[in-house]
């Protein structure tokens, strides 16, 4: 990448650079898949990430018994499937590897470090000019991108969501977002409160009782658990492969009485299934459904606690909505992330206030004036892979007939030069 600025960092400290390509911010999975199409395409770009390494949300903030959810086929990036010696369901250090393996093979940089301020629309000269400040550098100053085109690649999951909690501040134990924790070391014996129920809050409960420790999950709403695999099959495969043939929620129907067939009812257990179907409800509210690797067993054991919603702490206790009290040593927030758009993108039509595209997927990676944006789909890898592949394609094709365009007029000038 370091091909495509004319001359060393330091000379631009503080000054602009005109990017001769698009400038992709994120050097995460969706960075990844967008330059390595434009590499291929031999489309220069530049891009940016605030954190020191690629794929930070994976290396810096994940739980250490993470594995993927789905089969390594749906997560796989563009152009570069994963090994044959690696699992069905890889952990996250096989993924973090391969993702270096990834951006070493298509020789793919970053500047990291550098932290994207704001990114604006320039009418003037129909050019984005993107403002960074580098990060752990005193004294670097601010620099100013100038690009034709700009690619959102942060993603949905940039942010962590930390919840206001009366008297939590009163609490005196240890509270952290689950981005913090890595493991159950530490926690045995201990009565931690989990909170979330999601496929986060159910994997660090389980976590908590493979250490010994005592989690209570709290299940403020209803939620889908599904088997991760149905007689040796992904869940997820299946369900692909039925929508192919059946509408949605015929395939819902399908899933909801497999898992009831294969988990029993779980609503005896505390967990409410919501009106809606699994996948119509990742599809309209963007809610993954839980895939089970044991939690469910914990709980119907008894040895994940069910709790209902929180209405308040107070010193080493929390008390829930139903009036019911419990002592408690530890809080783990797993409360999810959310997108960081809104704070830094100067834009009102393509985003929503949440800062998620507003037409939804397949509509969603292209938007006016060259904005582009890739992991926001709602569907994993596998929906931000076609979406890379879509706005690698599209650029490709513009800064190509742009290119023609130039060399053409320069070769007119110089005929006219040479005429005259």
């Amino acid at each position: 990448m370091d091909n495509n600025l004319e001359h060393e960092d330091h000379f631009f400290a503080g000054r602009c650079i005109l990017v001769n390509g698009p400038v992709i911010v994120g050097a995460g999975p969706s960075g990844l898949a967008v330059a390595a199409g434009l590499k291929q395409q031999g489309v220069p770009y530049v891009i940016l990430d605030r954190a020191d390494c690629i794929a930070s949300l994976w290396q810096n903030r994940t739980y250490d018994r993470l594995k993927l959810h789905l089969p390594k086929q749906f997560c796989q990036l563009p152009y570069y499937p994963f090994p044959d010696t690696f699992p069905e369901y890889p952990t996250k250090y096989q993924f973090i590897e391969y993702l270096e393996s990834y951006a070493k093979h298509f020789e793919i940089g970053a500047r990291f470090n550098e932290s994207v301020m704001s990114a604006k629309y320039d009418k003037t000269c129909s050019l984005w000019r993107i403002k960074t400040t580098m990060l752990n550098c005193p004294g670097r100053g601010e620099i100013e991108y100038i690009c034709r085109w700009l690619v959102v690649a942060t993603g949905e999951n940039a942010e962590k969501v930390v919840p206001e909690f009366e008297g939590l501040e009163e609490f005196g134990g240890n509270v952290m977002h689950a981005c913090d924790y890595r493991s159950g070391d530490g926690y045995k014996g201990k009565r931690v409160l989990v909170v979330g129920c999601g496929n986060s809050g159910m994997e660090v409960s389980l976590d908590l009782c493979h250490h010994d420790a005592i989690p209570s999950m709290v299940v403020r709403s209803s939620v889908h658990v599904l088997p991760r695999e149905f007689f040796g099959r992904s869940t997820f495969e299946l369900a692909v492969s039925m929508m192919k043939w059946l509408p949605i929620w015929a395939v819902d129907i399908i899933l909801l009485a497999s898992a009831r067939l294969v988990l029993g009812n779980i609503e005896k257990h505390g967990l409410k299934r919501p009106a809606m179907g699994p996948l119509q409800l990742k599809d309209t509210a963007g809610k993954t459904p839980v895939l089970d690797i044991g939690a469910l067993h914990k709980i119907k054991r008894g040895d994940i606690k069910i709790v209902p919603a929180i209405k308040k702490f107070s010193q080493g206790r929390v008390e829930f909505v139903d009036g019911t009290k419990l002592e408690i040593d530890s809080v783990i927030l797993a409360t999810g992330y959310c997108s960081n758009v809104p704070s830094w993108l100067k834009e009102n039509e393509f985003f929503t206030r949440e800062g998620i595209p507003v037409a939804p997927f397949p509509n969603g990676w292209k938007g006016k004036l060259g904005l582009y944006a890739v992991g926001f789909t709602r569907k994993g890898l596998s929906g931000a892979s076609l979406d890379a592949m879509r706005v690698a394609q599209d650029i490709g094709k513009l800064w190509k007939e742009e290119t023609k365009q130039k060399k053409h007029l320069v070769a007119v000038a110089g005929l006219k030069r040479y005429k005259s």
